[in-house]
């Protein structure tokens, strides 16, 4: 009976801070509707600063001109809310973490948020210009590139994916090194073939030019390694220190921790 009013505690608690998330998430929406033709100005200045002089952008169906800033708005307003977001997820999993494991999965969490932000905004400064410049260079004499806003958005989108989801790959790297599922040895070993999947991983993702496939596989390889530098560096910095972390806990600590589990729940309800 106790661990049924527990698990239904749990839900409780989960279904209350998902209503705070979307409840944030919809202020944030209606707080920039009124700006969702800016904020998609914004978000293809890169394409429209590629155009020839008097080059525009088009829409093919009657509902694109409206619902397409639109999504801009929702999804700039779900990065702004991101944080609390984060913050929620992290105080419904907190209460059942132990210390250690708190002391990994806390700065991880921060740090995936941030390098995905930072993979965001490298394809948009530097990526975007390069593979919008290539596709309006290559188009053949008398072509007119007026791309559909929707078709753009979508490109975008996919190409915000990538690059943030690429940026991910220390926090890979260094989260299972931390948890010893992987030995930091073997990502060095498996460096050549971490390598060729970058490229051709780009190769799949980005457009078919040089340049752009680069700039997305020369920072995969490059964060590669850096996610292998830094989980050396963590696992070198305190072998001891790290044993006796991850020691059994003895019945004292059992029960304190215990007793610590059961003052948040009560909290709870």
């Amino acid at each position: 009976m106790d661990e049924q009013q527990t698990f239904i505690s749990h839900l409780i608690e989960l279904r209350d801070r998902l209503l705070k998330v979307a409840i944030v998430w919809i202020v944030l929406f209606v707080a920039l509707f009124p700006w969702a033709k800016e904020l998609y100005a914004l978000l293809a200045h890169p394409m429209l600063a590629s155009l020839p002089q008097g080059g525009q952008m088009i829409a093919t169906e009657v509902v694109t001109p409206f619902f397409v800033p639109v999504k801009v708005a929702m999804m700039t307003a779900f990065l702004l809310a991101l944080p609390f977001v984060m913050y929620q997820a992290w105080a419904f999993v907190a209460p059942g973490l132990y210390a250690h494991e708190k002391r990994i999965i806390l700065p991880l969490s921060v740090a995936s948020v941030l390098l995905f932000l930072l993979g965001m905004a490298f394809a948009y400064f530097l990526v975007f210009p390069v593979v919008f410049g290539f596709i309006v260079g290559i188009a053949p004499e008398g072509v007119a590139v007026m791309t559909d806003i929707n078709k753009y958005l979508d490109f975008v989108i996919t190409l915000f994916l990538a690059f943030g989801v690429t940026f991910e790959v220390p926090i890979v790297v260094v989260a299972l090194a931390k948890m010893g599922v992987v030995e930091v040895e073997s990502f060095r070993q498996a460096r050549p073939y971490v390598i060729v999947g970058a490229f051709v991983i780009a190769a799949i993702v980005t457009p078919p030019d040089v340049i752009s496939q680069f700039m997305l596989a020369m920072p995969m390889w490059l964060l590669y390694e850096a996610g292998v530098w830094v989980a050396g560096w963590l696992v070198k910095k305190a072998p001891a220190a790290a044993e006796d972390e991850y020691r059994p806990l003895t019945d004292e600590e059992m029960e304190a921790e215990l007793d610590r589990i059961e003052e948040e729940q009560k909290k709870i309800q």
